[in-house]
């Protein structure tokens, strides 16, 4: 199969990242990470926006993948207060390639348990890391390759020396990694064994990097530009009863993201800011992919204008005939390969109960496509509006197509569609009398063959993008024609090429550079650039976005800001958001669509051995504010419907231990408390913002990532309230200077002091109490009172220096109106 040839291409790769890691001396990385080394002393380079060539490109991404690599490894040692080693032993081992190759004698439990590529510590000696502690003088690095038995594993060490700056032909000697060569060829000899982290996934992502030079699409990918992208012989049509329903149920920007998909370009970027229907986008881009056909052969039903040649006799047809059906005369090839099902995997199916769909088309192929993210619940958000909704057939009629989902943890509403799920039932459908073994349960290989039978049979497979890099796809007798990655903006680049890498012919990147970018652990890989994503790399290089613009989520009021700050004002709201998010509690000024408080006395503070902060005296004044609104709004006592959103996980942690102890334990079903990154494509009716930073002298450290600001204030559909230091955010970042300023302008800016008790008293809430009036009575009072005033001065016309109504006045928010 091709893709088996292809994972033995990259295997010289592997083997060049597996010497470059093992060769790594624990002790060194330790001690060099309390340093600041500069990029030239690391051999790292910058993140481009575009490059000259393709070892340019690989050149640039394996030097800061590599730092990743350290700081994953480092950060054990942080975040493990003591690690002890375990015992085992070394049974046998053997040499290949330049490795060694022992086999680990090693009862694990729960902690300790090993998998395949876990990354783990060998030493002569017993160890302990903790604090000042050292390791002895003789331990390397090992990968795990597989489990052998239960308890036996084989390892993979590379003892013949240390690799110098990424050169594999430049090989230090080392007396630690030559002890260790001892150790491993003594039968029998015993080891204390640490596991230090999995390394899959940057395996998968290292791979990836490499294959770039076998992608059609590499070009594009280097230079950010696509040749023939106007190019209408490669348009794909779908039929009109479909496209008449798309154009009914999407609006015109996410028309233009399906449309773009149906030009057949390369690579489509569609960039969807808060609220404006992602999903359902992708969701019409799945009902487009799956049943277009290419426009030069669809036309009315009938082929347009193709050209021929001339006639041929008789008998030189019939020599053709036979040539193209051979089972004309025999047995047709493809009951040969049919599942036994019926379904040839070529068409959709409706439901997942492996029965075909039956199309009624002309149609004799249809497009494969793998569904990407870069977490479990973002891909999981997709499958489910999926189960729910299912996609539109070529006569738009509903039906769910076959799919699956492969990965680990499938969220329980999606698990009737999980590939483990979906393998338990084959085999509850197997006639187990055909085989004794049968009936001691389905060996490996049953289940391995089943796998890929499910996977040949789904028209849609979701995996996350690092499990899109499992060698379960090569067991594929067809790869994916379309890949479509949602959160693409969340992803490092190396992860997007995971997909890529076995092959397609176009790819759809969904998401929003500026909200959350991809974690990153590495500060040398972050500041190199590490973190911007492929669609963010491709938009600065100036390849075409296309941008969703129309949101349903957030009251005009809020949406305001994100738009003119972070679109370039480019968003509207949809018909009757306003209506729609209008809430009773908005009856007080400092209840509105959006509010700041000023903590004008509140302190920050570091906890001993932390490098997060907290501020108690907003943990206070939150409090209180919770307590007023659902005691005056008891609708809004629910997690679903009220979240308290900080940057920083100590704010949260003090948070959840606070309403715990006022509350109760089940606190957490009355209010949804979480860090920026866990609200990521989630909506509250009221978000309540804790930015905690407060100090006359400090920065505001990563909360001025404005990608935080954005997603911290956009999560809210009806109130964003934000409480924080107006001086320390409008000195720290521009972002927020503008946010306070425009808090403001719209007279939502409230200036709290202590006892914080006083500002919810019912007669400061009187003064604060609002009375409601539509936009329309609203302007009509406005001209009312211009008409009153022109007349009262003499001035009929309403123009002049009386007449003239200053934007102050009424613009501002003065009247309670926002600025659009």
């Amino acid at each position: 199969m091709d893709v088996e040839k292809n994972r033995a291409q990259y295997e010289p790769y592997l083997n060049r990242f597996r010497k470059i890691v093992l060769s790594w001396d624990y002790l060194r990385l330790l001690s060099e990470s309390e340093k600041k080394l500069d990029g030239a002393a690391l051999g790292v380079k910058e993140v481009k926006d575009t490059y000259e060539d393709i070892n340019d490109y690989i050149g640039t991404f394996e030097s800061l993948l590599f730092e990743e690599v350290k700081a994953q490894i480092i950060q054990q040692k942080d975040e493990e207060e003591v690690t002890e080693g375990q015992f085992g032993v070394i049974t046998k081992c053997s040499e290949a390639d330049g490795f060694h190759k022992p086999v680990l004698a090693y009862v694990t439990n729960e902690d300790q348990t090993l998998s395949d590529n876990d990354l783990i510590l060998l030493s002569k000696e017993k160890v302990m890391v903790q604090g000042g502690v050292t390791l002895p003088t003789t331990y390397a690095f090992a990968l795990v390759e597989n489990r052998v038995r239960k308890d036996e594993f084989s390892l993979r060490l590379f003892l013949a020396g240390e690799v110098e700056m990424s050169n594999i032909d430049e090989i230090k000697h080392s007396v630690r990694l030559s002890s260790m060569h001892t150790v491993v060829n003594q039968p029998e000899k015993g080891v204390w064994v640490i596991k230090i982290c999995s390394l899959s996934t940057i395996l998968r992502e290292y791979v990836a990097i490499w294959s770039i030079g076998s992608l059609p699409f590499k070009d594009l990918i280097l230079s950010a530009a696509e040749r023939d992208a106007n190019s209408e012989d490669r348009a794909w049509k779908i039929p009109v009863p479909l496209m008449e329903f798309l154009e009914t149920n999407h609006n015109t920007s996410q028309m233009e993201a399906i449309n773009a998909g149906l030009s057949r370009k390369t690579f489509v970027l569609i960039q969807g800011p808060p609220g404006t229907g992602k999903t359902q986008t992708i969701l019409g881009l799945l009902s487009a992919i799956l049943h277009a056909a290419p426009a030069r052969v669809q036309s009315k039903g009938a082929s347009r204008n193709l050209k021929r040649g001339p006639e041929f006799s008789i008998k030189e047809k019939y020599n053709h005939w036979i040539q193209a059906s051979p089972w004309l005369t025999g047995t047709n090839p493809r009951d040969d390969i049919m599942p036994i099902d019926g379904d040839d995997g070529f068409f959709p199916t409706t439901g997942n109960d492996l029965k075909p769909e039956v199309v009624n088309s002309n149609r004799k192929y249809r497009v494969r496509v793998l569904v990407c993210a870069p977490s479990n619940s973002a891909l999981d958000e997709i499958v489910l509006r999926l189960l729910n909704t299912g996609i539109r057939d070529e006569n738009d009629r509903a039906y769910n197509p076959k799919i699956v989902r492969i990965g680990l943890r499938p969220h329980h509403s999606v698990q009737a569609v999980s590939m483990d799920y979906l393998v338990e039932q084959k085999l509850a459908g197997m006639d187990h009398s055909i085989s004794d073994t049968r009936k001691h349960g389905a060996t490996g290989q049953d289940r391995d063959s089943i796998r890929a039978s499910v996977l040949d049979e789904a028209a849609i497979v979701f995996s996350t993008l690092s499990f899109s890099g499992s060698p379960l796809f090569t067991k594929m007798n067809r790869m994916f024609d379309v890949v479509i990655i949602d959160e693409a903006a969340q992803a490092v680049e190396p992860a997007t090429l995971v997909p890529l890498a076995s092959g397609c012919k176009q790819v759809f990147l969904v998401g929003d550079p500026v909200q959350l970018p991809a974690t990153v652990i590495s500060r040398t890989a972050e500041r190199f650039g590490y973190g911007m994503s492929m669609f963010k790399r491709l938009q600065r290089a100036g390849y075409p976005v296309q941008m969703l613009k129309t949101q349903y989520r957030m009251h005009p009021e809020i949406r305001s800001f994100p738009s003119r700050e972070f679109y370039n004002d480019a968003l509207e709201d949809g018909p009757d958001v306003k209506d729609q998010t209008e809430r009773s509690w908005h009856e007080y000024r400092c209840f509105a669509p959006f509010c700041f408080f000023d903590i004008e006395d509140g302190v920050e503070s570091q906890p001993s051995g932390s490098g997060s902060w907290v501020n108690v005296d907003e943990v206070d004044f939150v409090l209180l504010m919770y307590h007023k609104l659902v005691t005056k709004y008891p609708e809004l006592r629910s997690s679903s419907r009220i979240a308290i959103i900080s940057p920083y996980r100590h704010q949260v942690k003090l948070f959840r231990k606070r309403f715990c102890d006022t509350f109760g334990t089940e606190s957490d079903k009355l209010v949804d408390i979480n860090t920026v990154d866990g609200f990521q494509g989630r909506e509250k009716d009221v978000a309540i913002f804790s930015c905690v930073r407060a100090s006359s002298d400090k920065g505001i450290g990563f909360l001025a990532d404005f990608r935080r600001m954005n997603v911290g204030i956009t999560r809210a559909r009806s109130s964003i309230l934000v409480v924080g230091s107006a001086s320390t955010l409008k000195r720290g970042d521009k972002h927020w200077r503008n946010l306070v300023e425009k808090a403001e302008k719209q007279n939502g800016l409230f200036k709290v002091s202590k006892p914080y008790a006083s500002f919810f008293s019912d007669n400061n809430l009187k003064i604060m109490e609002v009375k409601v009036k539509s936009t329309i009575e609203s302007l009509e009072d406005q001209l009312d009172e211009m008409e009153n005033n022109a007349i009262i001065y003499g001035n009929p016309t309403g123009e002049g220096e009386q007449g003239n109504m200053e934007d102050e006045d009424y613009g501002d928010g003065e009247a309670g109106f926002d600025e659009d």
